[in-house]
C-alpha cells in the first residue's frame, strides 16, 4: 500500500473514533457502565408508565405517574412511586417499611420488610445504582443485545433470581440500560406470559430531591392494613 494511502487510511480511523463511533455493546461493557453510573448514583426522577399483563384474559392494566428514588448512603434506597391516571395511588419503600396508600378511598397497606427487606429490594430497586456485582450475586445475568426504547440507544440484559423464594414471584427480569449506565425500562416476567412492565421517560439523573419527597405521611383518618 502506498504511504498517501496508508495515511488516508490511519486519518479516516481517527475521525471515526473521534466522532465517538462505538463497539457493539456486551454484557461486560453494559455492566461496566452500569458500574461507573452507580458510582456516582444519588437519585432518580421520571414520569412513569407500568404495564400489567395477564395473559390468561389477554388484558393489559396500563398506569402511568411519576418515580423518585433517592440513596442516602449504600443500601439506604428510598423510593416513591405516584400513580395518576387512571388509578390514585402512592407506594413508599424505605426505613425497613412498605407503604401502599389509595387516597380515593382513604386506605393504606402497610408491611414491615424485616427478613424480606433484601427480597423487596431486588424486585423495587432493581437497577437504581445497582452494581455488577451486586446482580450477579444475586441473579444469573446474560446478554440480550441492542435496542432502542423510546428513540433512545439502550443494552437489554436478562437476569434470573437465584434466591429461590423470590424466584417463586418473578421468574425473570430484563433491564434496558442506557448509555449513561441508567434503567430506562424494567420487565418483570411473574409466571406464565404475565409481566409487568415500567418505562421511564424525562429522566433525571441525581436532581436535588429532599428526603420529604421520597416519604408518606398518612392522614389522621386513614383506614390501616397490614400486609403479609
Amino acid at each position: 500500500m502506498r504511504l498517501p494511502a496508508l495515511r488516508k487510511l490511519s486519518a479516516l480511523a481517527l475521525l471515526a473514533s473521534s466522532a465517538g463511533f462505538a463497539a457493539e455493546p456486551t454484557l461486560e461493557s453494559t455492566l461496566s457502565l452500569m458500574d461507573q453510573a452507580s458510582a456516582g448514583f444519588k437519585s432518580f426522577k421520571a414520569d412513569l408508565r407500568k404495564v400489567a399483563h395477564t395473559d390468561v384474559v389477554d388484558k393489559d392494566d396500563i398506569d402511568s405517574g411519576t418515580i423518585a428514588v433517592k440513596r442516602n448512603k449504600p443500601h439506604d434506597l428510598h423510593l416513591r412511586i405516584d400513580l395518576k391516571e387512571p388509578r390514585q395511588q402512592t407506594v413508599t419503600i424505605g426505613d425497613g417499611k412498605l407503604i401502599i396508600f389509595s387516597p380515593l378511598v382513604n386506605e393504606a397497606q402497610t408491611a414491615d420488610l424485616g427478613k424480606d427487606r433484601s427480597l423487596v429490594d431486588q424486585f423495587f430497586l432493581l437497577g437504581f445504582g445497582s452494581t455488577s456485582a451486586e446482580l450477579k450475586s444475586a441473579y444469573t445475568v446474560t446478554f440480550g443485545g441492542a435496542e432502542t426504547v423510546n428513540g433512545e440507544k439502550t443494552t437489554r440484559i436478562v437476569l434470573v433470581p437465584k434466591d429461590k423464594e423470590m424466584l417463586t414471584h418473578v421468574k425473570r427480569c430484563e433491564l434496558w440500560i442506557s448509555e449513561k449506565g441508567t434503567t430506562v425500562q424494567q420487565k418483570f416476567h411473574t409466571g406464565g406470559k404475565d409481566y409487568q412492565l415500567a418505562t421511564y421517560s424525562h429522566i433525571a439523573l441525581n436532581p436535588s430531591i429532599p428526603d420529604s419527597a421520597v416519604k408518606l405521611d398518612l392522614p389522621k383518618n386513614v383506614k390501616i392494613t397490614k400486609l403479609k
